[in-house]
Protein backbone atom coordinates (compact mmCIF):
# COMPACT_ATOMS: atom_id res chain seq x y z
CA UNK A 1 0.00 0.00 0.00
CA UNK A 2 1.22 3.76 -0.89
CA UNK A 3 -0.42 6.71 0.73
CA UNK A 4 0.14 9.96 -0.88
CA UNK A 5 -0.12 13.53 0.52
CA UNK A 6 0.13 16.44 -1.32
CA UNK A 7 1.03 19.63 -0.10
CA UNK A 8 2.27 23.03 -1.10
CA UNK A 9 -0.39 24.98 -3.08
CA UNK A 10 -2.05 28.00 -2.83
CA UNK A 11 -3.02 31.73 -4.47
CA UNK A 12 -0.76 33.30 -6.38
CA UNK A 13 -0.73 36.10 -9.11
CA UNK A 14 -0.07 34.86 -12.90
CA UNK A 15 3.95 34.49 -13.60
CA UNK A 16 4.81 33.62 -9.86
CA UNK A 17 6.20 29.74 -8.87
CA UNK A 18 4.94 27.34 -6.85
CA UNK A 19 6.54 24.04 -5.06
CA UNK A 20 4.07 21.28 -4.71
CA UNK A 21 5.54 18.05 -2.80
CA UNK A 22 3.79 14.78 -2.42
CA UNK A 23 4.66 12.80 0.66
CA UNK A 24 4.76 8.56 -0.11
CA UNK A 25 4.29 6.22 2.39
CA UNK A 26 5.40 2.12 2.04
CA UNK A 27 8.54 0.61 1.39
CA UNK A 28 7.91 0.57 -2.32
CA UNK A 29 7.98 3.95 -2.98
CA UNK A 30 11.06 3.84 -5.75
CA UNK A 31 9.89 1.18 -7.55
CA UNK A 32 6.26 3.32 -8.68
CA UNK A 33 6.98 5.89 -11.48
CA UNK A 34 5.23 9.32 -9.74
CA UNK A 35 3.14 11.07 -11.77
CA UNK A 36 0.70 14.89 -11.42
CA UNK A 37 -2.59 15.54 -13.17
CA UNK A 38 -4.92 18.21 -12.52
CA UNK A 39 -8.29 19.21 -12.86
CA UNK A 40 -9.91 22.53 -13.41
CA UNK A 41 -13.50 23.47 -12.35
CA UNK A 42 -15.87 22.21 -15.32
CA UNK A 43 -12.94 20.38 -17.13
CA UNK A 44 -11.31 16.75 -17.53
CA UNK A 45 -9.10 15.48 -15.55
CA UNK A 46 -5.71 15.97 -17.69
CA UNK A 47 -2.14 15.00 -17.03
CA UNK A 48 0.89 17.77 -16.24
CA UNK A 49 3.99 15.39 -15.55
CA UNK A 50 5.75 12.11 -14.47
CA UNK A 51 8.61 10.61 -13.44
CA UNK A 52 9.97 7.14 -13.38
CA UNK A 53 10.97 5.23 -10.24
CA UNK A 54 14.64 6.21 -10.46
CA UNK A 55 14.13 9.71 -11.68
CA UNK A 56 16.03 9.67 -15.17
CA UNK A 57 12.91 9.60 -17.09
CA UNK A 58 10.62 12.57 -16.94
CA UNK A 59 7.67 13.31 -19.51
CA UNK A 60 5.49 16.84 -19.46
CA UNK A 61 2.22 17.92 -21.11
CA UNK A 62 3.05 20.67 -23.58
CA UNK A 63 0.83 23.06 -22.05
CA UNK A 64 3.38 22.91 -19.01
CA UNK A 65 6.72 22.25 -20.68
CA UNK A 66 9.98 24.20 -19.77
CA UNK A 67 7.62 25.64 -17.26
CA UNK A 68 7.07 23.27 -14.77
CA UNK A 69 9.88 20.60 -13.36
CA UNK A 70 9.33 16.97 -11.81
CA UNK A 71 11.45 15.80 -9.91
CA UNK A 72 11.75 13.34 -6.71
CA UNK A 73 13.95 12.01 -4.00
CA UNK A 74 13.83 8.15 -2.94
CA UNK A 75 15.67 8.52 0.41
CA UNK A 76 12.95 11.17 1.36
CA UNK A 77 9.66 9.29 -0.40
CA UNK A 78 9.02 12.77 -1.77
CA UNK A 79 7.86 13.83 -5.42
CA UNK A 80 7.90 17.32 -5.86
CA UNK A 81 6.38 19.49 -9.02
CA UNK A 82 8.17 23.10 -9.20
CA UNK A 83 5.87 25.42 -10.72
CA UNK A 84 7.16 28.49 -12.47
CA UNK A 85 5.40 31.36 -14.87
CA UNK A 86 1.99 30.55 -13.62
CA UNK A 87 -0.98 31.24 -15.46
CA UNK A 88 -4.61 31.44 -14.66
CA UNK A 89 -4.81 28.61 -17.08
CA UNK A 90 -2.45 26.95 -14.86
CA UNK A 91 -5.45 26.58 -11.73
CA UNK A 92 -6.86 23.35 -10.90
CA UNK A 93 -6.82 21.19 -8.17
CA UNK A 94 -3.54 19.06 -8.40
CA UNK A 95 -3.27 15.26 -7.80
CA UNK A 96 -0.39 13.14 -6.95
CA UNK A 97 -0.20 9.72 -8.11
CA UNK A 98 1.39 6.16 -8.56
CA UNK A 99 1.34 3.59 -10.97
CA UNK A 100 3.69 0.77 -12.10
CA UNK A 101 4.64 2.02 -15.06
CA UNK A 102 5.51 5.43 -16.42
CA UNK A 103 4.05 4.83 -20.37
CA UNK A 104 0.78 3.64 -19.15
CA UNK A 105 -1.53 1.22 -17.41
CA UNK A 106 -3.76 2.83 -14.18
CA UNK A 107 -2.89 4.41 -11.56
CA UNK A 108 -2.63 2.45 -8.49
CA UNK A 109 -2.65 5.83 -5.88
CA UNK A 110 -4.00 8.72 -5.99
CA UNK A 111 -3.58 11.70 -3.00
CA UNK A 112 -6.58 14.07 -1.88
CA UNK A 113 -5.40 16.40 -3.82
CA UNK A 114 -4.15 20.05 -3.53
CA UNK A 115 -5.67 23.36 -4.96
CA UNK A 116 -3.54 25.80 -6.57
CA UNK A 117 -5.17 29.26 -8.18
CA UNK A 118 -3.57 31.50 -9.93
CA UNK A 119 -4.82 34.96 -10.78
CA UNK A 120 -4.31 37.60 -13.49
Amino acid sequence: QVQLVESGGGLVQAGASLRLSCAASGRTFSSYAMGWLRQAPGKEREFVAAISGSGGVTRYADSVSGRFTISRDNTKKTVYLQMNSLKPEDTAVYYCTARRSLSGGPYDYWGQGTQVTVSS
